[in-house]
Protein backbone atom coordinates (compact mmCIF):
# COMPACT_ATOMS: atom_id res chain seq x y z
CA UNK A 1 0.00 0.00 0.00
CA UNK A 2 1.19 3.56 -0.97
CA UNK A 3 -0.61 6.72 0.19
CA UNK A 4 0.51 10.05 -1.19
CA UNK A 5 -0.84 13.73 -1.17
CA UNK A 6 -0.94 15.52 -4.22
CA UNK A 7 -1.79 18.69 -4.28
CA UNK A 8 -5.14 18.89 -2.61
CA UNK A 9 -5.90 15.15 -3.34
CA UNK A 10 -5.06 11.99 -1.27
CA UNK A 11 -3.58 9.26 -3.75
CA UNK A 12 -4.06 5.64 -2.42
CA UNK A 13 -2.64 2.57 -4.53
CA UNK A 14 -3.10 -0.64 -3.40
CA UNK A 15 -2.32 -4.06 -5.12
CA UNK A 16 -5.39 -4.91 -7.19
CA UNK A 17 -4.80 -8.94 -6.47
CA UNK A 18 -4.59 -8.79 -2.97
CA UNK A 19 -7.67 -6.42 -2.15
CA UNK A 20 -11.72 -7.29 -2.08
CA UNK A 21 -13.08 -5.15 -4.40
CA UNK A 22 -16.23 -5.29 -2.23
CA UNK A 23 -14.45 -3.84 0.54
CA UNK A 24 -13.10 -1.03 -1.62
CA UNK A 25 -16.55 -0.36 -2.63
CA UNK A 26 -17.38 -0.02 1.16
CA UNK A 27 -14.59 2.42 1.68
CA UNK A 28 -14.92 4.20 -1.77
CA UNK A 29 -18.71 5.15 0.12
CA UNK A 30 -17.55 5.91 3.39
CA UNK A 31 -14.88 8.55 2.18
CA UNK A 32 -17.66 9.82 0.09
CA UNK A 33 -19.60 10.65 2.75
CA UNK A 34 -16.74 11.77 5.28
CA UNK A 35 -16.21 14.14 1.73
CA UNK A 36 -19.62 15.43 1.89
CA UNK A 37 -20.35 15.87 5.26
CA UNK A 38 -17.25 18.14 5.38
CA UNK A 39 -19.39 20.69 3.15
CA UNK A 40 -22.23 20.40 4.69
CA UNK A 41 -22.63 23.49 6.39
CA UNK A 42 -26.38 23.50 7.77
CA UNK A 43 -27.26 23.18 11.57
CA UNK A 44 -30.01 21.21 13.42
CA UNK A 45 -32.68 23.14 13.10
CA UNK A 46 -32.31 23.19 9.56
CA UNK A 47 -31.88 19.78 9.05
CA UNK A 48 -34.97 18.88 10.83
CA UNK A 49 -37.24 21.69 9.08
CA UNK A 50 -35.34 19.79 5.37
CA UNK A 51 -36.71 16.86 7.23
CA UNK A 52 -40.23 17.72 7.72
CA UNK A 53 -41.00 19.33 4.14
CA UNK A 54 -39.38 15.87 3.09
CA UNK A 55 -41.91 13.98 5.30
CA UNK A 56 -44.63 16.53 3.81
CA UNK A 57 -44.11 15.98 0.24
CA UNK A 58 -43.83 12.35 0.96
CA UNK A 59 -47.06 12.11 2.62
CA UNK A 60 -49.28 14.39 0.23
CA UNK A 61 -47.85 11.77 -2.99
CA UNK A 62 -48.57 8.67 -1.19
CA UNK A 63 -51.21 9.35 1.28
CA UNK A 64 -53.44 7.51 -0.79
CA UNK A 65 -51.59 4.39 -0.78
CA UNK A 66 -52.78 4.04 2.73
CA UNK A 67 -55.99 5.83 3.74
CA UNK A 68 -58.61 4.62 1.29
CA UNK A 69 -61.65 6.46 0.94
CA UNK A 70 -64.96 4.74 3.01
Amino acid sequence: MKIERQNEDIVIRLNASLINMEEVQKLTSYFRFIESNSLNTGNEEEAAELAREVHSAWWSENRSRFITKS
